[in-house]
């Protein structure tokens, strides 16, 4: 088994001397490829196939990489792939000149080329580009995994996303979907009046969320910053400032761990428009959900797995408490206390800590029981107060928030609130808050002043919601993990993966 690795890695190894050598003929004979700076591409590939009636006969330019080649003495076929897709080339040496033939049959897979030519069908029906000049763009000097295996190694398509994307064309198709997702949102959320904006990414007080920061050190103003792991309590700023709706698309950054639904560092929106409240919130979220659906995949029945998930449908809105009676067969309301609670927790071998209260294991009930039944778009709403500091009250029910978060597939994709605006009510969920972090709890947030200022100064009743980007696009693009939706996931660093 060794002896037959080792030849492998030999003959792989001539392979790359080979490419090198070409590379170094090429340079000898001032032909260095490197050196072209431009090519002047007039059509992608796909636009060829689809407009052959307008384009036959007419000399178009494309480049893009050389997939296949089959040389054939004084006539050969290559099949370039660009941006959109592939198209094959007739390159003939009568028609290119037998310099340049020459040239040619020493291009390697995986080369960029430049080809100029007319537009054609060959005899077996294939729209193809009849060459009448090829170019050499750059020179690769690796070896691509091998056509009809592909690119299979899951850790390897990770660490190497630019092979993973020359190799596999759904792969490129997920990311293509992402961009079209985001431009949708922003078409959306523009067309309602909303203002796209920036808000800082080192932060003195990493609030806005129960996550654990980065921290880092400015070494400037010699102070300790964090990223931010929210884009909340800034943007609750600009409400007060009287910019009425207002969104921001951006990278945030939590120090936990890595699985199929999470990344340190991933993309979040967060949305804030005054004079409305989570009603308001669940409106504009199932409307945008069907709008980006219909613009980016045509249909709001999207696939995900083996089910079908029917955003075109008024979305499900339950009760935390109703959610819990419902898929776990216990009533909070007639749960009298936190003691009460525990002992219902043990009884169901629910793991809790000592600090916890009654609405803390009321959430880990929902976690635990209801979580993975949600398959279809369910709000769930009017969540306990102890995991919800930034939320107003309910007036109704004391001890519960008007907060909801939105699950399909079994997966959280929005959280949203009636935000809280009294600045007294504020500081005294800050100081439970600081007194939990105290208790042990790392991701407890911390008393932010100039946010209580901010408030003090007056803000309007608000709705605000963060959405998951990277969960939606994963939904919308059938990735089973969030890494297929990241171009560069977080990967341990090579030669610490087993440490």
């Amino acid at each position: 088994m060794a002896e037959a690795k080792n030849v492998q890695e030999q003959d792989l190894n001539q392979l790359l001397k080979v490419r090198r050598e070409k590379l170094a003929g090429l340079q000898a004979a001032g032909k260095d490829p490197f050196q072209i700076t431009k090519y002047d591409v007039t059509h992608h590939s796909t636009d060829i196939k689809e407009h052959y009636d307008a384009l036959e006969g007419q000399v178009v330019r494309v480049a893009g990489r050389v997939m296949q080649k089959r040389v054939m003495g004084k006539a050969s076929f290559c099949n370039v792939q660009d941006l959109k897709g592939n198209i094959q080339s007739y390159v003939a040496r009568d028609s290119i000149g037998e310099e340049s033939y020459k040239d040619f049959k020493k291009f390697d897979i995986g080369d960029l080329v430049g080809i100029e030519g007319e537009v054609f069908t060959t005899m077996k029906g294939e729209i193809s580009i009849h060459a009448s000049s090829i170019t050499l763009l750059s020179k690769s000097l690796q070896i691509l995994p091998e056509k009809y295996h592909g690119l299979t190694n899951t850790d390897l398509r990770y660490r190497q996303r630019y092979t993973d994307l020359i190799m596999n064309e759904d792969v490129k198709d997920t990311f293509v979907k992402r961009s079209k997702i985001i431009s949708a949102i922003r078409r959306y959320l523009d067309g309602q009046g909303f203002m796209e904006v920036e808000t800082p990414m080192l932060v003195s007080n990493a609030g806005g969320a129960a996550a654990r920061p980065f921290e880092t050190h400015y070494n400037a103003l010699d102070e300790d910053v964090k990223l931010r792991i929210s884009l909340e309590l800034y943007l609750k700023r600009l409400i007060v400032g009287g910019m009425e709706r207002v969104y921001e698309i951006g990278r945030v950054f939590r120090n936990e761990g890595v699985d199929t639904r999470h990344n340190p560092e991933f993309t979040l929106m967060e949305l804030y428009q005054a004079y409305t409240d989570y009603h308001g919130m669940m409106e504009l979220t199932e409307n945008m959900f069907r709008y980006v659906a219909q613009e980016v995949l045509g249909t709001t029945e999207v696939t995900y797995g083996d089910q079908v998930i029917d955003l075109g449908k008024p979305f499900e809105r339950l009760t935390m408490i109703d959610a819990v009676k419902k898929y776990a067969g216990v009533d909070f309301d007639e749960v009298a206390d936190t003691e009460a609670a525990k002992k219902l927790a043990d009884e169901r071998h629910i793991e809790y800590e000592s600090r916890h209260t009654k609405g803390d294991i009321l959430s880990l009930f929902f976690e635990e029981f209801c979580e993975a039944q949600l398959v279809q778009p369910t709000f769930i709403m009017d969540h306990p107060i102890e995991i919800s500091p930034l939320t107003k009250k309910k007036q109704d029910k004391p001890g519960y928030v008007e907060r909801f978060e939105l699950f399909i597939t079994g997966r959280e994709m929005a959280n949203a609130y009636s935000e809280l605006n009294d600045p007294i009510d504020q500081r005294e969920r800050f100081a439970a808050q600081e007194a939990a972090f105290a208790a042990g709890d790392e991701e407890a947030n911390h008393t932010d002043e100039d946010f209580l200022n901010a408030l003090e100064i007056g803000m309007p009743p608000t709705g605000g919601i963060g959405y998951g980007i990277d969960r939606l696009v994963m939904l919308l693009t059938n990735s089973p993990a969030i890494r297929d939706v990241l171009l560069f996931p977080t990967m341990k660093t090579l030669g610490k993966e087993n440490q």
